[in-house]
């Protein structure tokens, strides 16, 4: 499960199994416009995948200022996960990974001591060019991340995908999901962008999965990722 670093904020939603959310949407957002430069913030146990949702409860002055400018000037922030070695830095400005992924503010509120509690919906996969700003917090200019645009899998692909999820899901008791999974009418994108993002994986598998090709890559790589999480619990067993 993810840690909580003192200095990090984020809050793991009550509802999240595996931090994958039990009411699953079958229906693709709407396009929303994204600034060309956002928001940057970067966590060090959080990699964000578009069509999942993310909570989050911000306390830090600086991150409290982002958000409330975000939500005065384009709904937008861009996620981003620390580099190993984060810890030395954090009060400053320590290195991410370029490729993230920007999520809009669907909610957000305002507490009375100036924290907020917001919820992000993933949007798109990009990559981050930062820029040197006046602002506490640090921005990016963003750029689409499609190397190549796929977005549907094969027949083969998604049948195997559902059967390894389900396989692991039931290893973990986990029958609601694996309800879901197999009931819902989810579409391709949001079948395997919730199940990286909602699987006990590690964060830098989850940004390997982010940092994909396409779908079908992403999709092979998360069926590979279970398959070894497969043989760990058999072997404990």
């Amino acid at each position: 499960m993810l840690m909580n670093h003192r200095h990090v904020d984020f809050q793991e939603n009550s509802r999240l199994s595996y931090r994958m959310s039990l009411h699953f949407s079958s229906e693709e957002p709407d396009a929303f416009p994204i600034p060309d430069i956002v928001p940057i913030f970067p966590l060090p146990t959080v990699v964000f995948f578009p069509k999942t949702y993310l909570p989050l409860h911000i306390f830090e002055p600086r991150y409290r200022e982002m958000i409330q400018e975000a939500s005065a000037e384009g709904q937008c922030v861009g996620m981003a996960l620390l580099k190993d070695g984060w810890e030395d830095q954090y009060e400053d400005e320590p290195p991410i990974y370029p490729i993230g992924c920007v999520g809009r503010i669907i909610s957000s509120h305002k507490l009375s001591d100036g924290r907020y509690n917001i919820v992000l919906q993933g949007l798109q996969r990009c990559t981050y060019q930062e820029q040197t700003v006046m602002t506490k917090y640090r921005q990016a200019r963003m750029t689409p991340y499609i190397p190549n645009a796929t977005t549907s899998l094969t027949s083969e692909i998604r049948r195997h995908l559902e059967k390894t999820a389900q396989e692991y899901l039931t290893s973990k008791k986990a029958n609601e999901l694996c309800d879901i999974i197999s009931s819902v009418n989810l579409t391709d994108p949001i079948l395997v962008h919730n199940l990286s993002a909602g699987l006990d994986l590690s964060p830098n598998e989850k940004q390997f999965l982010l940092e994909s090709d396409d779908l079908p890559q992403q999709a092979r790589r998360l069926i590979d990722l279970i398959r070894f999480k497969l043989a760990d619990l058999q072997t404990q067993g």
